[in-house]
Order: C-alpha cells, then sequence, then structure tokens
C-alpha cells in the first residue's frame, strides 16, 4: 500500500451542524468542541450546531469553526490506528494540518486562527476587495492579465491555484473586476464571483499578516513529526521556524493547492483522506489525478466506513 496524506479544507466548507452527531456519540470528539469554548471563551460549538449560518460564516467564526470540526473528526479517526505520512490543508485549513502533525497544540491554533480571521477581516474594509473563480485558463495566461492589471494601479493576483483549470484571482473589487473582463475576453471559460468578505491571499493582506506575526511568536509552535507541504511552496516542511514564516507569508500568498497534490503524488502517496465538511479537497485532487485514491471523513457514518475500506486494503 502506498502512503496516505490527511488533507484539511478551508472556508467555504462550513455548515451548520457540523460534528454535531459526533460529539454526541464520540468522547474524544466533544472533549476538542469543549476545549475550543474554553480557549476562545465562549461558545463556539452553540454556534457551530445550532447557527445562525449568517454568524456562522463570519470569517472570525468559521475559521475557528472549521478547525474544530476537522480536529474533533482527527480525534476519534486515530482511536482507528490510522496514521498519516504527510498532512496538508487549503488555506485555513493549513493550521489544521499543523495540529495534526503536532507542530501546533489544538488550544493555540483554534486562538489563532480566531484571530486570523478577525484580522483578515479588518485588513480591507467590506466591499472594496473581492475574489473570483476563472475556469478553463492557462496559469501563465492569467498571470499575465493579472500582472498587467495590477502594472496599471489596482492590485489583483492569483490567489488558489486549486486544480488544472480552476484559478482564483483576488485583489481590488476594481481590479478582479476588471482582470475577469479581460480573462473572458481572452479564452476563460467561465468567471464566477466568490461570496467572500475580503481579497484573501492577495497582497492587501499584508496588513493583516503583520499583527498574524504577533499571535504566532506568542504561541509555540514546534518542529512538525510528519511533513506537511506547505501552501505557499508546495514544499514538505517541519522546522519550527520555517512553519512559523510561511504561516505569515501564506495570508497574501498564492495557495498552490494543485503543486500540494503533484508533490504528494511524487512522493508515493495514493491515498487522500479529507478530514472534515464536505468533499470539495477530494474533487481537486481527482482533477489533478483521476486514480488517486480519495476519502471523505465528515461525520460517525463516513468515518466508520472509510476506516473498513482501509483496515480491508491494508
Amino acid at each position: 500500500m502506498g502512503k496516505i496524506a490527511f488533507l484539511f479544507p478551508g472556508q467555504g466548507s462550513q455548515e451548520v451542524g457540523m460534528g454535531k452527531q459526533l460529539a454526541n456519540d464520540q468522547k474524544a470528539a466533544l472533549e476538542i468542541f469543549e476545549k475550543a469554548n474554553q480557549r476562545l471563551g465562549f461558545s463556539l460549538t452553540n454556534l457551530i450546531f445550532n447557527g445562525p449560518q449568517e454568524e456562522l460564516t463570519l470569517t472570525e467564526n468559521t475559521q475557528p469553526a472549521l478547525l474544530t470540526t476537522s480536529i474533533a473528526i482527527l480525534e476519534t479517526l486515530k482511536e482507528h490506528g490510522i496514521t498519516a505520512d504527510y498532512t496538508a490543508g487549503h488555506s485555513l485549513g493549513e493550521y489544521s494540518a499543523l495540529v495534526a502533525a503536532g507542530s501546533i497544540s489544538f488550544e493555540d491554533a483554534v486562538f489563532a486562527v480566531r484571530q486570523r480571521g478577525l484580522f483578515m477581516e479588518e485588513a480591507v474594509p467590506a466591499g472594496l476587495g473581492a475574489m473570483a473563480a476563472v475556469l478553463g485558463m492557462e496559469r501563465d495566461a492569467l498571470k499575465e492579465i493579472t500582472d498587467s492589471v495590477t502594472s496599471d494601479g489596482e492590485t489583483v493576483q492569483l490567489a488558489n491555484l486549486n486544480c488544472p483549470g480552476q484559478i482564483v484571482i483576488s485583489g481590488t473589487a476594481r481590479g478582479v473586476e476588471i482582470a475577469s473582463k479581460l480573462a473572458s475576453e481572452n479564452g476563460a471559460k467561465r468567471v464566477i464571483a466568490l461570496q467572500v468578505s475580503g481579497p484573501f491571499h492577495s497582497e492587501l493582506m499584508k496588513p493583516a499578516s503583520e499583527k498574524l506575526s504577533n499571535v504566532l511568536s506568542d504561541i509555540t509552535i514546534k518542529d512538525a513529526t510528519v511533513p506537511v507541504v506547505a501552501n505557499v511552496t508546495a514544499q514538505k516542511m517541519t522546522s519550527a521556524n520555517e512553519i512559523r514564516e510561511r504561516l505569515i507569508e501564506q495570508l497574501y500568498s498564492p495557495v498552490l493547492w494543485e503543486d500540494t497534490i503533484k508533490y504528494l503524488l511524487d512522493h508515493d502517496v495514493d491515498t487522500f483522506i479529507e478530514i472534515g465538511p464536505g468533499k470539495v479537497l477530494s474533487g481537486l485532487v481527482k482533477k489533478v489525478h483521476r486514480r488517486a485514491k480519495t476519502y471523505s471523513i465528515s461525520d460517525g457514518e463516513t468515518l466508520e466506513a472509510v476506516v473498513a475500506k482501509i483496515k480491508g486494503e491494508a
């Protein structure tokens, strides 16, 4: 059997009620939800389980909510003895990947991503930044467009390189609008404006990264016990110093997700287990490599099914 990578989703996968059944059934999962409440000083769990959706969708709530749900699932999975050879997470999911790799404690991570969400919200006032998904265009051609728009005075850049033919751009509302129009005129199949609260993974997040740097210097970051593939480089990282630097850069740098999956495939990973709500990352893996084995664990039922399959193959 090849190697296993644990993948952790980022913002956009959240839903009211995620993790609730698991917390009711599994002590290990419940303990994670309780730790989140304690560290944040309010009932994040109540918001995750009962909503309202509008409040859960606020970046400063979504980020700790997704991290908490993913780690609650992970703790339950650990009891079945399934471990990873590598971990990786999409944007916010990188913090879950670092918790899984023993680099950051869950309590420190949930505090850090709550702050990260607040800083991201503060960095650019609502309405001034935007993001859009560009489908069916090569990254070099799209980068030429975003570079030319930026040099004309409106910041816009490649933000998420998710899989072949799916790239998200991010920047000022006007910059994204101009780049979207140019992409459509130059061969993009579709351009979809994203419902996000800010221009994440763009230079406009630099002020947020400076504040995040202070938070990260106050928490303990250890060397990872399992290699984590970084969003910023699509290379493995294990040293605490590098991890801290990459987390700061990550806020204003593109998420190299397609390259991350290719790196894992090149290093003998053939089984990808997505841990957290939704199946977004499993879908992206399949677009990079159709025959890769992907599993998604979002609740107790999917967890039991995946454990049975993997143990059957081992």
